[in-house]
């Protein structure tokens, strides 16, 4: 049975692209029968393709995310997935705030498989760094694939 993760940022076009794209390739190399999608809590993006800076960044990294088109979190969202990961606090209360009553999907910070101690992936749209971002969520991803096998 496939099983369903969706990561969850703020605009869904740096973040969650990336972690969908590292996830994807990562899960896939893993043999894991999971499949991965994004969104943000806001709209403001909806229909964009993810930053080019993060674009380029992935990019360096061996990940593909030109296909990606950002999208807004939707109520539905919990139905349609077995577990939600969030990029941060803010993305936490915002995606927890959308939870249908009676609802039981799991939602986690992404940032603490890495093992790290962060909380948060911090937003490269407003730090500027996208290499620090891409590699936070690498890291991330293969604690969480480390819990999933």
């Amino acid at each position: 049975m496939t099983r369903r993760i969706l990561i969850v940022c703020l605009g869904n076009i740096c973040r969650s692209p990336a972690a969908e794209g590292v996830l994807r390739r990562k899960i896939e190399a893993a043999g894991l029968d999971w499949t991965v999608d994004s969104a943000g809590t806001g709209d403001w993006h909806v229909g964009e393709g993810p930053h080019p800076r993060m674009v380029r960044a992935a990019a360096q990294a061996g990940y593909d995310l030109s296909a990606q088109r950002a999208r807004q979190i939707a109520p539905e969202d919990f139905a349609r997935h077995d577990l939600i990961l969030v990029a941060d606090e803010d993305n936490l209360a915002d995606v927890e705030a959308l939870r249908p009553a009676g609802d039981d999907t799991p939602v986690h910070l992404f940032a603490p498989y890495a093992g790290e101690g962060a909380r948060a992936i911090p937003d490269p749209y407003f730090t500027g760094d996208f290499d620090g971002a891409l590699g936070l969520v690498e890291r991330a991803a293969d604690g969480l694939i480390a819990q999933l096998q």
